[in-house]
């Protein structure tokens, strides 16, 4: 296993959950606190950073927090040590720790908050709610000889091309055979100068997104066995890959009531607050976290019989009630599940690069509320 520092831990968080696909204009991602050039071994997870939070990073001698709400959401005015804020900043630079926050874009991101939500629901046949990214997609088609088409495959899939929805390593694959003539200056693999040749080749195909083509053809060309690979790229006119907010499915059908306790066991609420009748059938499910006031009108559109969603506004609840949209609100925290998500993400990551380092879901929780 590698050594590594806090600039590589983010290339590998941000592969998974790019800034680019952030569902807010001006959202505080990114690095908020410290340097990622420095050595990083553990690192702590967590929803929020607070005091205690920091004191855990301290405890467990981590050096980089991975935080999903930003410590410092709008600019500051001043660093005044004996402010609340400040202090939190303070001892996060002595302690030399340093803290990175994906906000909208882990919620939009595949596998990332709401996906997790979405999964604790048993939602199944699930769906984007809210697009908010979309992303254009490519075909590469590559001729290789029969002989090096598997590892070509492979270094193509590791590159990141052939992913479709939950699959990967996706190609298809034609036999032919190739010919050319090597002049006067070339080094061909295979065939003499001046003299065609005709060679077994394949033809290789993969899907490739817009944000990895680049990557995919350097991977490419720097792996061919041909001084002069011979390839195809197009544009495809299918409809491009969309991600974005919310998610929406299906669970078996059941009682307002009886899916209300259910979100409560799934997503371990203390309390749930819930708008309509609780005795009407739902089956439909969309569920969004954190504050999803504004989406109410998205999830009518999409069909949702129920929405899942936190810091429900009193007014905001009237208007679901009278659309016919129930509301099922177990609060702003739910995103607490991210905690352990993140976690298993990044190890796998790491673990499949063969980077040595330890991540450590936050133990504390940070919901201010107590229910009485």
């Amino acid at each position: 296993m590698k050594q590594t520092n806090g600039q590589q831990i983010i290339q590998i968080f941000e592969s998974w959950s790019p800034k680019k696909i952030a569902a807010m204009d001006g959202d505080p991602i990114g690095l908020a606190i410290g340097t990622l050039n420095k050595p990083v071994s553990k690192v702590l997870v967590t929803l929020d950073v607070n005091e205690a939070v920091v004191d855990e990073a301290i405890e467990n001698n981590c050096e980089l927090i991975i935080a999903h709400h930003p410590p410092i959401f709008r600019k500051l005015a001043n660093l005044r040590t004996d402010s609340p804020q400040g202090q939190l900043l303070e001892k996060c630079i002595k302690n030399d720790i340093a803290v990175y926050a994906a906000h909208t874009n882990l919620d939009v991101a595949e596998g990332g908050v709401n996906d997790l939500l979405a999964e604790a629901l048993q939602l199944k046949n699930c769906e984007v709610l809210v697009p908010t990214f979309s992303e254009k997609m490519y075909k590469l088609a590559v001729f290789v000889p029969e002989d090096h088409a598997d590892e070509l495959r492979q270094v193509l899939a590791g590159a990141g091309a052939g992913q479709i929805g939950d699959y990967d390593s996706c190609s298809y694959t034609i036999s032919g055979k190739g010919r050319f003539r090597a002049l006067e200056g070339a080094q061909p693999f295979t065939g003499e100068i001046g003299k065609l040749h005709t060679e077994p080749e394949v033809k290789i195909e993969v899907i490739v997104a817009e944000s990895n083509k680049n990557k995919v053809l350097r991977s490419m060309l720097n792996h061919h066995p041909y001084e002069e690979p011979a390839f195809d790229l197009f544009a495809l006119e299918t409809p491009a890959k969309e991600m974005g907010l919310g998610r929406i499915g299906t669970v078996n059908t059941m009682t307002l009531k009886e899916f209300a306790e259910h979100v409560k066991t799934s997503l371990n609420a203390p309390k749930v607050r819930v708008v309509g009748d609780i005795n009407s059938k739902v089956s439909k499910i969309a569920v969004l976290g954190g504050d999803g006031n504004k989406y109410i009108y998205a999830a009518k559109r999409a069909g949702a019989d129920v929405f899942v969603t936190g810091d429900m506004y009193f007014h905001v609840a009237q208007d679901a009630e009278s659309m016919g949209l129930h509301i099922v609100d177990p609060g702003h925290h739910v995103e607490s599940i991210m905690k352990v998500g993140v976690t298993e993400k990044m190890t796998f990551l790491c673990a499949e690069r063969k980077i040595d380092c330890t991540f450590i879901p936050s133990k504390l929780s940070t919901e201010p509320f107590q229910f009485i």
